[in-house]
């Protein structure tokens, strides 16, 4: 036992110092909100094969989406303003040309075939790209075995675009090492690729392609008509155009047959590729050509969203937050409650050192969330205290503290393993499916669940048995936080209360709490913010100093209390809102009239779209339909399918209730209530979990199933309450600092995961647990004195027993061994 102390003590070691190091070495990469970033205006024109409107706008801004998440963990914004315009806004970029390389090539994706090569001075309708971004050449030159394509990515010289150049017309451009091309019409384009990746092989690394149906059949027309032409002649070469110029010409394996082409299967295109330039030139095909050119018009640096205010009074909460919810966990279990604060403190160093080693992108609403976590990262702890405190009351005690936490340890592991894999299934699932936002959810909360098991599994047991197997704690049991059943289990031992008898009455007062939800939607209906909706953008100038904290003040006082506000300029500042119409526009000027004392000039004003677009919104429902599926089915595994049904109906009823709460109140339904939704699932699932392993492990000690499956759920409730009131109790602590002081900015997040944690605790044991019980039927038998033999060195759990040391009147429990 010793060897695996020692073990477990040079892990957490590892851990922590791996840990402090990417903290004190990696700077944070802070939102928009809170360090502010670029912000990029990009106009679409008339392309040959279509013209550029409002549905081919919104077509290239999820195109250009898809390129931005592409890129890493971030949370860029991207909005359609007007009718053709893209508003991107790029976190932490503080360079305009670096924005310009992060959102990748804004044209279109072509594949045209080499006609040959070009005169050397440029005839009529020639030309070439302008300055390029692509990786620097390659040395190898491009030669090909079919299926295989191949050639480097190179870099073109410098020269002009060509003015208009047709998709259908013949160009003249310069091949990656410089050398002119005619290049005839594009066959092929980006919306054919079905997919594009960048593969190691023996040879080196490799870009394969994928293209759709119709795409397939005109890469095996261009394909074929290429292979007709001599080995190293240019027309046995494929242009593979974005944005105008030519970022790899591959020449056709020689085992492509004339006027065949390539049939099936996948293509590859291969040579002296480094890892950077294979993922580079995957990624811009891959992509996808845009339906329409995209031209930029504006580029420019903005200030934070957020004032440094805002920033300080969130920060002041979640360290008041922080520091109530250790004092309550050393409250409630003593020594080894101090324990788990160390490890409260060690699980914030982990997990956000995590968050900078994977890049993640840290805005106010994710730090919210992150100091959240804190909070309920204390439930796996919470679960092992309580049950070595079972074990203690049940006999582990002759064995001393050491022997109660160990079984502790070894018990609780069920259930904190199933309901952290629910939330980590879940987390997968949103990150594969989704996009945006909901996607960098995903990472975060796969993050703070295994930071949490980590700490509570291995760090709190490294530094736990040590301290309960001294000498001194060993006569002083009381001190340990151990020795002892907490005062509400004590309570319900004394008197405990036939919860599913009354199951009826519970499932009753779900389902009215959930009409009214429903009827508050269909009534009031949702106050979608900006996100969702669109809105106005207006850009001002102001003649006198104003600062940004004072402008957000005013622009609230005009009556635009959730408007986004920054600065673009010295003197310039922006407001974004829901749509506001032009009086509020005007009493919003004259706000800041006032509040700087100068005159305000109006320089831009122009309708934008939901920066939460379509598909987006589309991705983010099938990814959340995806992971209830999968939950479900897990579950079903692991418990029984009418359990699992009962966990994820118990869930759509939390998520129904907190809409139904905001509906009612008019608040804002946005991107921040969007990250405490999910936050509410994930808390719901794993409280049901518990309560389903606690009702498991009665069940499996009735293997004759002599005892009604009810009074199992009922005592396996009751047995989790201490769990449950702990866990929410060190959640809310948290929440209720970020209410009251947080600000306007977190007021409506924070009241979101009160009333989401709220109902969650009331669901787990009102709701999925009745449910439960009313799918199983009368599933379990009757009788009256039912006894289980357990293993020896532990005192048998009567399978109709109340809480430990409860004997309800029909039962006679009967001590073995």
């Amino acid at each position: 036992m010793s060897r695996a102390i020692a073990v477990r003590a040079v892990l957490a070691f590892a851990v922590l110092a791996v840990s402090g190091w990417l903290v004190a070495t990696r700077p944070p990469r802070l939102g928009l909100d809170l360090r502010g970033g670029t912000q990029i205006v990009l106009e679409t024109r008339d392309g040959e094969f279509a013209e550029a409107n409002a549905t081919t706008t919104d077509d290239a801004l999820e195109i250009l989406r898809r390129r931005v998440d592409a890129l890493g963990v971030t949370e860029p914004t991207v909005t359609r303003a007007g009718e053709r315009r893209i508003i991107v806004e790029l976190p932490g970029v503080t360079d305009p040309a670096e924005a310009v390389r992060v959102i990748g090539r804004t044209g279109q994706l072509l594949f045209r075939p080499v006609l040959g090569p070009a005169p050397a001075e440029p005839g009529p309708g020639a030309g070439a790209t302008p300055a390029p971004t692509s990786p620097p050449p390659a040395t190898q030159p491009p030669t090909t075995q079919a299926p295989t394509t191949q050639a480097p990515t190179t870099q073109a010289p410098t020269t002009p675009a060509p003015a208009g150049a047709a998709n259908g017309a013949e160009v003249v451009l310069p091949d990656e090492e410089g050398r002119r091309l005619r290049l005839g019409p594009a066959v092929v384009f980006g919306h054919d690729v079905a997919d594009a990746d960048a593969v190691a092989g023996p040879a080196g690394w490799r870009v394969t392609l994928d293209f759709r149906d119709k795409g397939a059949a005109a890469w095996r027309t261009l394909t074929a008509a290429a292979a007709c032409a001599p080995d190293g002649d240019p027309a046995r070469r494929v242009a593979i155009v974005l944005d105008g110029q030519v970022i790899s010409s591959p020449q056709v394996g020689r085992n492509v047959t004339c006027e065949v082409g390539i049939t099936g299967g996948t293509t590859e295109i291969t040579g002296s590729f480094t890892v950077a330039e294979a993922k580079d030139l995957a990624l811009l095909i891959r992509s996808g050509g845009l339906p329409v050119p995209v031209e930029i018009i504006e580029q420019r640096t903005v200030g934070p969203t957020l004032g440094a205010a805002a920033v300080t009074a969130s920060a002041w909460a979640g360290v008041i937050g922080t520091i109530a919810t250790i004092l309550f966990i050393v409250a409630a279990y003593r020594l080894v409650g101090g324990v788990a604060a160390v490890a409260l403190t060690a699980y914030g160093l982990v997990s956000y050192a995590a968050l900078l080693a994977v890049g993640a992108t840290l805005t106010l609403p994710g730090l919210a969330g992150f100091v959240l976590a804190i909070g309920m990262a204390v439930d796996a702890n919470v679960l092992v205290f309580e049950r070595a405190r079972e074990e203690y009351a049940d006999g582990a005690g002759r064995r001393g503290l050491r022997g109660a936490l160990r079984a502790g340890f070894t018990h609780a592991w069920s259930a904190i393993a199933d309901s952290n894999a629910t939330t980590l299934l879940a987390a997968g699932l949103l990150f594969a499916f989704a996009a945006g936002p909901v996607r960098g959810f995903g990472v975060t909360l796969s993050i703070g669940v295994l930071a949490s098991m980590f700490t509570a599994l291995v760090l709190t047991r490294t530094l736990a048995m040590p301290l309960v197997h001294s000498r001194w704690l060993a006569a002083r049991p009381a001190w340990s936080g151990l020795a002892g059943l907490g005062r509400v289990r004590r309570r319900l031992e004394r008197r405990p209360p036939d919860l599913m008898g009354r199951r009826r009455i519970w499932l009753t007062i779900s389902a009215v709490a959930v009409v009214i939800a429903v009827i508050g939607v269909g009534v009031r209906g949702l106050n979608l913010g900006v996100e969702f909706t669109g809105g106005r953008l207006v850009e001002y100038r102001v003649s006198a100093p104003l600062s940004i904290d004072a402008a957000r003040a005013a622009v609230q006082d005009a009556g635009l209390e959730r408007a986004v506000v920054n600065t673009t300029g010295p003197d310039d500042l922006s407001v974004r809102a829901g749509g506001f119409d032009d009086a509020t526009e005007a009493d919003v000027r004259a706000a800041l009239e006032r509040a700087g004392g100068g005159e305000v000039q109006r320089l831009r004003d122009e309708a934008i779209g939901p920066s939460l677009g379509a598909e987006l919104r589309r991705n983010a429902l099938v990814a959340l339909a995806v992971a209830l599926g999968a939950q479900l089915l897990y579950l079903a595994v692991r418990f029984r399918w009418r359990w699992g049904t009962a966990a994820v109906l118990a869930m759509a009823h939390d998520v129904l209730l907190l809409v139904g709460v905001f509906a009612w109140l008019g608040k804002p339904v946005d991107g921040v209530f969007l990250a405490a939704l999910l936050t509410v699932v994930g808390y719901s699932i794993n409280d049901s979990v518990v309560i389903f392993d606690r009702i498991r492990e009665l069940v499996r000690g009735d293997p004759r199933r002599r005892v009604p499956f009810a009074r199992h759920a009922n005592i396996g409730c009751l047995q989790t309450v201490p769990r449950t009131i702990n866990t929410g109790l060190g959640a809310m602590f948290i929440l209720t600092a970020l209410l009251v002081l947080g600000g306007d900015s977190l007021a409506d997040f924070a009241l979101a995961l009160l009333v989401g944690i709220g109902v969650g605790t009331y669901s787990s044991v009102f709701l999925a647990a009745p449910l439960a019980v009313s799918l199983e039927g009368d599933r379990g038998g009757r009788g009256d004195r039912p006894v289980t033999r357990q293993p020896a060195g532990r005192r048998p759990v009567t399978a109709g027993e109340g809480p430990v040391g409860t004997k309800p009147a029909v039962i006679v429990v009967r001590r073995t061994g």
